[in-house]
Parts: structure tokens; sequence; C-alpha cells
């Protein structure tokens, strides 16, 4: 059974949830407490994120198990009564002019002399007084009323031609300008605008809508993890169904074969190589991140049909734990995998598996070889590694300082362009709003919207990320990305210098960019090839030497 294209979700303080509209009947309740959590992680660093069961469930996601949205009962001195007309909820003013002190005057001459027995002048003369008496109090009430009216009145005109504007925003139904103005409310610990703004976004975004809605769905719930959570745990949500690792393995796989951007980033990086080494009789490729080892396929299969003997190839592997849980075992699958591949086309294999974290390697657990060229792949993984922003002791600048120390012939970078790592909150949640939009709109164009498997990929392989990025901060966001510029920077100073891709590997990109339907784009910036959706970049690759 397909899923409901049409969905809502509802939020009630600390709760988000994702709805079928119309069929309430097909769905599974989740409620706190009662199912493990999914989580995976980069670097040690635990990451999790929402999931929707889309056959016959109706998933609610709750952000936080032991905390509950924020209670928002702030006062307010502007609301909207059911007309949308603005409605003062100030305070009254405590009365300046007190009766009691009016009547005490009068009470006074009472006392003193009946008012039957006063002669005329001495009638006008107590009148006098009387006037006088409340004169000056009406005196005091205008003086106080110059100051107090136009303060609260300036004051009730800015807010009320704020929510003016606000209800304007959502009559257009502008939902990139809706997420960006509650992202800036949260900010700014503006609580009463943050939830009156998520109950009206809850009724835009869809996680089968179009690109922008279904991002949408995960940008709100990110919102909602963060104020949970006040940024200081990583996001945690329960499953409908926790997928095993092969279901996981298969969604990543889709991803690849759907879009570009893992393949540009690997076949760019395996032509570098194969370039570099076309003279080599030993090759230790070290791979900081192996994932699931299918870039090193393609190169298996290239070195295979150089003339002459084929190289002795050597492959050092890191393990991640997302890695690991997605093909159900340790790295010894990994180097089964391509030692079978290897022998089927008569090419001398060698694996070697380091279960360490990146973080923590030593040049001594690299246990290289003498004779053997040696060549670095950086896939993808250094932006998961802390920097000084995280780290006093910077491992990102440490780890391309190591590959320095092992004097390779070639280190490959492939690594998303964008700059979300030291940026503070809001301008990191519009940036990660333009990126992932432009991943999101591609996918819009190679999977139709109503296909079972696209929320399953959107969800796994990019919700995670976009949730890294907006609900946590510190050494608990691991998703760090940075611009070329700033990768160059870091290289040029440990001591590299650029290693442009020659004309066949671009050549070769190109073909790869046309077989795919959409808006792709393709330009060299300074020996780097930098592949896009239409204005947005969005893989950059390079080599260095």
């Amino acid at each position: 059974m397909q899923m409901s294209q049409k969905h809502k979700m509802s939020y009630d303080s600390s709760r988000f949830s994702i709805e079928p509209a119309q069929n309430l009947g097909s769905c599974c309740f989740l409620q706190s407490g009662n199912l493990d959590y999914y989580s995976s992680s980069d670097n040690g660093s635990h990451a999790t994120y929402p999931s929707v069961c889309i056959f016959e469930q109706y998933c609610t996601l709750e952000s936080s198990t032991n905390n509950n949205f924020p209670s928002l009962n702030s006062p307010s001195t502007v609301s909207f009564s059911p007309n949308n007309s603005p409605v003062s909820k100030l305070q009254s003013k405590p009365n300046v002019l007190s009766s009691q002190n009016s009547l005490e005057i009068v009470n006074e001459s009472l006392e003193n002399k009946s008012f039957l027995t006063l002669n005329d002048d001495e009638l006008r003369h107590k009148i006098r007084e009387l006037e006088s008496a409340m004169l000056g109090h009406d005196t005091d009430i205008l003086d106080t009323y110059d100051t107090i009216i136009p303060e609260e009145s300036d004051s009730f005109l800015k807010e009320a031609e704020r929510w003016k504007r606000m209800m304007e925003m959502i009559s257009r139904g502008d939902l990139k300008e809706m997420l960006c103005t509650c992202a800036k409310a949260v900010a700014g610990n503006d609580m009463e605008t943050t939830e009156w703004l998520m109950s009206e976004l809850r009724k835009m975004v869809s996680v089968s809508g179009n690109p922008i809605q279904r991002l949408g769905a995960y940008m709100l719930e990110a919102l909602v993890a963060r104020l949970a959570s006040s940024g200081s745990t990583i996001y945690k949500v329960l499953k409908c169904k926790e997928p095993t690792g092969s279901e996981l393995l298969s969604h990543m796989h889709l991803l690849y074969e759907i879009c570009p951007y893992l393949k540009f980033g690997y076949m760019s990086a395996n032509g570098a190589i194969a370039e570099v080494m076309k003279e080599e009789s030993e090759v230790h490729i070290i791979d900081f991140q192996i994932n699931q080892g299918i870039q090193w396929v393609s190169l298996i299969q290239a070195v295979a049909g150089r003339p002459g003997a084929p190289p002795k190839i050597r492959i050092t592997g890191f393990d991640d734990s997302t890695s690991a849980y997605a093909r159900e075992g340790g790295l010894e699958i990994v180097g089964a995998r391509l030692s079978r591949l290897a022998q089927s086309y008569n090419v001398p294999f060698e694996f070697h598996a380091i279960r360490a974290a990146p973080t923590e390697v030593e040049l001594k657990d690299l246990a290289l070889q003498p004779g053997e060229a040696i060549a670095v792949n950086f896939a993808m993984m250094l932006h998961h590694v802390p920097d000084e922003c995280v780290d006093s002791r910077n491992h990102r600048d440490r780890l391309v300082r190591l590959a320095k120390c092992l004097s390779p012939k070639i280190v490959t970078l492939v690594e998303q362009e964008s700059h979300t790592n030291n940026l503070p909150f809001f301008p990191r949640f519009v940036e990660t709003m333009n990126y992932y939009l432009a991943i999101f709109e591609s996918i819009d164009v190679a999977l139709p919207r109503e296909h079972k498997e696209r929320i399953n990929v959107e969800q796994h392989c990019l919700a995670r990320e976009v949730v890294n990025l907006i609900a946590c901060e510190g050494a608990e966001r691991v998703e760090r990305h940075e611009l070329l510029k700033k990768w160059r920077s870091r290289f040029t100073m440990a001591g590299f210098t650029p290693y442009p891709l020659n004309s066949f590997v671009t050549c070769s990109i190109k073909n790869l960019q046309q077989s795919y339907q959409g808006h792709y784009t393709l330009e060299e910036r300074d020996g780097a090839l930098c592949l896009g959706w239409m204005n947005q970049v969005l893989i950059t690759s390079c080599a260095w030497r």
C-alpha cells in the first residue's frame, strides 16, 4: 500500500508528528519509553534522526524523551482576537487621582463648618480651595499620561505591525520565509512567536509534498528538538520500526544511484589516483572512511586493464558506526568483498582494517611497507572531524599534517560545498536550508513523489544531517562543512600543492553528469571540479601532492 500523499503535522508543546490528513486508520502510535531509539554516529558522536513509517502506519515523532517542550506562558503585550484584530493586554495602570484625597478636603470642611452657615464670600473661598485641590490632581494626571501613553502606544503599535507582517507572510504561503522567521524567533528566545509559527508551519509541511515542504518537515522537527534539548544533547526520536542493516544499506545505495553526488566524488578521486599511480607496481590506499568500500570497485576494475601486469593494491580502511550498522558487521565484510572482486580480475590485493577512530590514529597504526606508493583518500569525512572550533587539539588539521608525513604521491579530497562549521545558529539554519533544498529538488526529479522508497531515502540519508546541523551545538554537532577555499588554506598550510585533474578525468565526469536528468552543473575552479544543482554548488573534488 502506498503512503497517502497528503499529511499533516501536529504539535503539542513537546511532540511533533506527521500523520495522514484523511486516513488515520492505517496507523501505529508510539509512546515514549516503550521502544528503542535508533541512532547512528560519526566518529563516536551519536546523532539520530526522524523516521516515518510508510506502510499502514501512523508515526508520532517525539523530540527528546526526557524533556518536554518549554512552557510558553510569558505575558504578551499584543494578541489577536478571532477576527485577527490586535487586542491589547497591557495591564491597567493604577489611578493617579484618588477619590479618597478629594473627599478628605470636603470632609475636613464639613467637620469644621457647615456649608449651610457660610456666607457668600466664605463659600466662594471654600469652592476655590476645592477647585485648586482638584485641578492640582488633574495636572498630575495629565503629566503622568504625557510620559506613559506615548511610550506604551509606540510599543503597542510596533508589536501590532510585527504581527500584521507575520499574518501577511502566512497568507502568502511562503514556507521558506516562515521557516526563517521561526528560526529567528528561536534564536531570539521569543517563545510566543516560536510556538505560534510552529503551529502554522505544521499545517504546511509534508514528507510527501514538494521539495521545500519535505525539507521543511525535517527542519521544523529540528527546531522542536533544539528547544526541547536546549542544544545540549543530540537529537533523539522514537521510530516506528528500526530498519535492519540491509534496509539502511539499500537506502544509501538508492541515493547513490539516483543522484550523482557520491559517484562524482568517487570517480574523480579514483581518476586522479589511477593517473598518478600508472607506473607504480605497489599501491597503498589509506581510506579514512571506507563506508561499504564501493569507491574501490571501479579502481580495481580500472587497474586490471592496465598494460602489463596489474599493480598490487593494498587498502587500509577506517570504520565508523553508521557504516558498520548498515553492513551488519565490521570491516572484515568489506575486505572479503573487495578481495573476491580483485581475485576475479586477477589483481593482487590485501586489506588492512583499522578499528580506531580517525581522531585516534597514529603513524604506527598504518603499517607502512617499503617500496609502496601511498595515496590518501579523504572522501566526505573530514567535515566530521572536529577542528579548532570544537577541540583545542584540532584533529582536522592534525589529520592533514599526518597525511603529509606519509609522503604520499597523492591526496584526494571530496567534500560538500557548504559553510556550516563555525556559523552562529541562524545563519547556519539559512545555509542548511539552501543547501539541502537543492538536494531535495534533485531527488524530486529523479524519483516520483509517490515513490515508496523516496521518504526512506530522505529520512535515513539526509534528515539526520539536517537535524544535527540545526538541533546540536558544540562537540555534539558532527556535521561541520567548510568551503573549498577553507580546505585549500588547510592543505596549503600543511605543505601540500594542488594536483589538477587531467582532461580524461574531467571528460569522464562530464559524461557522468549528462547521464542524469535535471539541472546539474559542472565547472572547474583552479584545478578542482565542482558539481552543483542549478546555481548551488554541492560537491567539490580536488587532489593534492
